[in-house]
C-alpha cells in the first residue's frame, strides 16, 4: 500500500538537509576557491545538517514515526549518523589534499578558534563512531555512550568560527534559524517531554521472576489514567534517576491491552547494563513511562495469524495473545517460539493458561533440547514452517520478533515459501 503520509516526510527531511546547502549558492559569493575546496564544504556543511537534524529523528513525534514504526526510524538514525560522519571527516580530508598548506602553522602562532572547534568536533565524533560500533565489547554503558551526541556543537562552533560562507546576512540568517531549530528539538526532548512525563508517573506494582533470566515489571498509574496501547507496541522505560534522566530504554508491552486501571506490564531479559537492574526494582518505587510507540501491530484480516518469536521476542506476542483472549478473538494464531532449552523459555505457564481460551497452536523450537525432547529442534526454517502450516502461505499474516540474526533467516524462510513482504512485519528490538 502507497504511503503518502512517509513520502511526504522522507520529503522534508531531505528538504531539511539540502536546502541549506543550495542557500549557501545564493546571493552575495566569496571568491571561489577551487572545485575540490568546495566541494568539501559541501560536504561538511551536508553532514553538519544531518547531524542537526538527527535530534529531530529521535524526539519521538508519533505522527512522524507512525508510517514506518519507531524502530525502522531509530535504525534509520544509526545508518544516517554514519553517513553524516563520513561526510564530516571527509570535508577536512579533502581540503587537506587540496590546499597542503594549511596545515602549516600560522605565522602568528594562534590557531583560529573555527579550526581548534574543527579537531575537536572530529576528535568527539570519531569516539562518538567508535563507541557506537564497539561499545559492548568496550564494556561502556549505553548511558555513557548516549551523553557523548554533544558532539555536534564542535561542528557548530566551527562553522560559525570559520563563517567564510555566512559572511551575507541573509544566509547567516538561514543557519542561526537552522540552529535554533536544533535547540528547540533539543529543548523539547530534554525538558518538555520530561516535564510531561513527571506529571504522569507510574508506579511499580509487582516484580515478577520469570524464566530465562527475565524479570517483569507491572506498573500502575499514578494519579492519571494513563494510556492505551495496541498489542505489540512499546514504550520508554525510566526506572533510575527520574523523568530527566538522559537515557530512557524502550520496551515492549507484554500485558493485555485490555487490562483494567491504564496497568502495563513490561518483560525485560537480563543482558547487561540497564537489563541487569532491573530485578532490584521494588515494590512502590516510582518511574516513567513514554508511549506508546510502534507500528508492530496485530489486527489486520487474514485467515491465519502467525507469531514467530525467538527469546525475549515473546513479549509483544504475549501482549497481542492476551489481548485476543481478553476480548474473546477466535481467529486462529500459530505461535513458533525459539529458545535455547525449557529453562530459557519465557511465559509457559502463561501460555498453556491461554490454550483454553484462544485458538491457539504452539511450536516451540529449542537449539539445545534436553534428552528425550520430541518437539522441534534446531531453528525456525522454511521446512519448519511448512510443516505446522496449512498452504496458501501467502494469505497468512505473520509478526516476527527477537534477535536480528534469528529475523534475518526467518524472513529468508519466508521468501522462499513466496510469502510477500506486505504480509509480514518485524520489530527489530536492539535500537542502540
Amino acid at each position: 500500500m502507497f504511503n503518502l503520509r512517509g513520502v511526504l516526510w522522507l520529503g522534508l527531511y531531505l528538504l531539511f538537509i539540502l536546502a541549506p546547502l543550495f542557500a549557501l549558492m545564493l546571493g552575495a559569493m566569496p571568491p571561489a576557491r577551487g572545485f575540490w575546496t568546495e566541494f568539501a564544504v559541501a560536504l561538511g556543511y551536508s553532514g553538519l545538517a544531518m547531524m542537526g537534524l538527527q535530534f529531530g529523528l529521535t524526539a519521538r513525534f508519533r505522527y512522524v514515526t507512525a508510517p514506518w514504526g519507531e524502530d525502522v526510524i531509530y535504525h534509520f538514525h544509526r545508518q544516517v549518523s554514519l553517513v553524516a560522519v563520513g561526510l564530516v571527516f571527509a570535508h577536512p580530508l579533502i581540503i587537506f589534499a587540496a590546499q597542503p598548506e594549511l596545515l602549516a602553522r600560522p605565522e602568528s602562532g594562534e590557531i583560529p578558534i573555527g579550526a581548534v572547534a574543527a579537531l575537536l568536533s572530529l576528535a568527539a565524533l570519531g569516539a562518538l563512531v567508535v563507541a557506537a560500533l564497539w561499545r559492548v565489547k568496550l564494556k561502556l554503558s549505553y548511558e555513557l555512550w548516549h551523553r557523548t551526541h554533544i558532539a555536534i556543537i564542535g561542528g557548530i562552533v566551527h562553522m560559525v568560527g570559520w563563517s567564510f560562507y555566512l559572511q551575507d546576512p541573509a544566509k547567516r540568517a538561514l543557519w542561526i534559524a537552522l540552529v535554533a531549530f536544533w535547540v528547540v528539538l533539543l529543548v523539547y526532548v530534554r525538558l518538555v517531554k520530561p516535564l510531561f512525563l513527571l506529571r504522569r508517573p507510574y508506579r511499580v506494582a509487582a516484580v515478577q521472576a520469570q524464566r530465562g533470566d527475565a524479570t517483569t515489571l507491572v506498573m500502575e498509574p499514578v494519579g492519571h489514567a494513563g494510556f492505551t496501547f495496541t498489542p505489540g507496541q512499546f514504550g520508554w522505560l525510566t526506572v533510575w534517576g527520574g523523568a530527566f534522566n538522559v537515557t530512557a530504554h524502550p520496551f515492549s508491552f507484554s500485558s493485555s491491552a485490555e487490562a483494567p486501571g491504564g496497568r502495563v506490564e513490561m518483560t525485560i531479559r537480563k543482558l547487561g547494563d540497564f537489563t541487569s537492574t532491573i530485578a532490584s526494582v521494588k515494590v512502590g518505587q516510582r518511574v516513567y513511562l513514554d508511549g506508546p510507540y510502534g507500528a508492530f501491530t496485530i489486527g489486520q484480516p487474514a485467515d491465519i495469524h502467525v507469531l514467530i518469536a525467538g527469546g525475549i521476542g515473546i513479549t509483544p506476542m504475549m501482549s497481542m495473545l492476551l489481548t485476543l483472549a481478553d476480548r474473546g478473538d477466535r481467529r486462529p494464531v500459530v505461535l513458533f517460539y525459539g529458545s535455547a532449552d525449557p529453562d530459557s523459555t519465557i511465559f509457559q505457564t502463561e501460555l498453556a493458561a491461554l490454550l483454553p481460551r484462544l485458538d491457539l497452536t504452539i511450536v516451540p523450537v529449542l537449539s539445545k533440547p534436553p534428552q528425550g525432547w520430541a518437539g522441534e529442534t534446531g531453528h525456525i526454517t522454511a521446512e519448519l514452517l511448512s510443516r505446522h502450516l496449512p498452504p496458501a502461505y501467502e494469505q497468512h499474516e505473520y509478526f516476527i520478533c527477537g534477535p536480528n540474526p534469528m529475523m534475518d533467516a526467518v524472513e529468508t524462510a519466508l521468501d522462499r515459501l513466496g510469502v510477500p513482504m506486505s504480509k509480514y512485519h518485524s520489530e527489530r528490538y536492539s535500537f542502540a
